[in-house]
């Protein structure tokens, strides 16, 4: 089967409406786009020195997507951020670190990313094998009763002694740390920016009262727009946002400022149009977007992750950081997965929208 049947195939009832797609909101002639060409036509007049430069040409020339200007990475930070025993029951071999950077290896992806000691632990080993992405900081859930915070676990320089191409960071927009957290992560940045390593943030929505009548606004196109626009405004040289799946939390909330043209012009119902305002709030594609795989649902695991990475390439996106769809399961099988998403981001069939 050719890896477009089998794209459509997953897909399901879907395809026609996300593979046939036309967006009529935000031009894609207006966007940067992924491409061979990716870090020179658009980080070569910034302010990134050669150093940044030759860790963010090394991120996007790794792999199966080398060359393409998309990304392909596996994040395996879940033993603090969801606890070990969660991430990890499933499938215990990923208890031992040295398995998760060979499951990035097999599965040919751009880079790894994970925990200072993950990392640490392997660097003599693989990090001059594949670029080592050093999460800096986490919330962790052995606090009772739990708190939802953003913490540091280590130093920028750290991560460059043990050799990492990049570090990534989350903050927690919307939070009562976010100010702590966004003036944290904009002084690491700056200083890895000075290591020369390229900077990644995980943007992500936290606030109980995004959630209103029943419905979830944690990944509402307009405010995980605003989200990633901060996000590069502060430094990162690429956002990681999890897959807006409706819009109108600024109206819904009554918070904040916004503008009706967001939702009659900007955006419309279709997820790739959603994820295209997303991109748009990074500087329209001058920082690369990569979506979240989320959270492993079983046996939909597969057409769930295709299915994202279909959104995010047709908007225009950079790529997939895909992990607990992938380590959760048997090697194979999560490797299997991985390079299924791979297969859309190179397919000249799945086009821009």
């Amino acid at each position: 089967m050719s890896a477009i049947n089998k794209i459509q195939e997953l897909l399901g009832d879907k395809a026609d409406n996300l593979l046939s797609h036309v967006s009529k909101t935000i031009s894609k002639e207006q966007l940067h786009l992924p491409g061979s060409d990716f870090v020179d036509r658009v980080f070569l007049n910034s302010d990134r020195n050669p150093q940044v430069l030759k860790s963010l040409q090394s991120l996007y020339n790794h792999g199966r997507l080398a060359g393409t200007g998309y990304l392909s990475i596996l994040p395996v930070d879940q033993g603090i951020e969801h606890s070990a025993a969660a991430s990890f029951a499933p499938n215990p071999i990923y208890f031992d670190p040295e398995n998760i950077v060979k499951l990035a290896i097999e599965a040919d992806c751009n880079a790894v990313a994970s925990t200072f000691d993950v990392l640490a632990s392997t660097a003599r080993k693989y990090a001059h094998k594949i670029p080592y992405i050093v999460k800096i900081n986490h919330n962790e859930l052995l606090t009772y009763p739990s708190t939802f915070d953003q913490i540091q676990f280590g130093t920028v320089e750290r991560a460059w002694e043990m050799g990492a191409t990049a570090v990534g960071a989350t903050i927690y927009f919307g939070s009562e740390q976010s100010d702590r957290q966004i003036q944290e992560i904009a002084l690491a940045f700056e200083r890895a920016h000075e290591l020369g390593m390229a900077t990644i943030l995980w943007c992500y929505l936290r606030n109980s009262d995004f959630k209103k009548d029943g419905t979830d606004y944690h990944t509402s196109a307009d405010l995980t727009g605003q989200a990633n626009h901060i996000g590069v405004t502060i430094g990162a040289d690429i956002i990681k946002q999890k897959l807006a799946t409706n819009n109108g939390g600024y109206k819904a909330l009554n918070f904040g400022k916004t503008h009706d043209k967001v939702y009659s012009d900007l955006t419309s119902d279709n997820p790739i149009d959603l994820c295209r305002y997303q991109l748009a709030n990074c500087y329209m594609g001058r920082r690369g977007l990569i979506n979240s795989g989320g959270a492993s649902g079983g046996d939909s695991d597969l057409a769930n992750a295709v299915e994202t990475a279909v959104v995010n390439k047709r908007a225009g996106g950079s790529g997939l950081i895909l992990g607990r769809k992938a380590f959760q399961k048997p090697m194979k099988e999560g490797v299997e997965i991985i390079r299924s998403v791979q297969d859309v981001y190179l397919e000249s069939e799945v086009t821009i929208a």
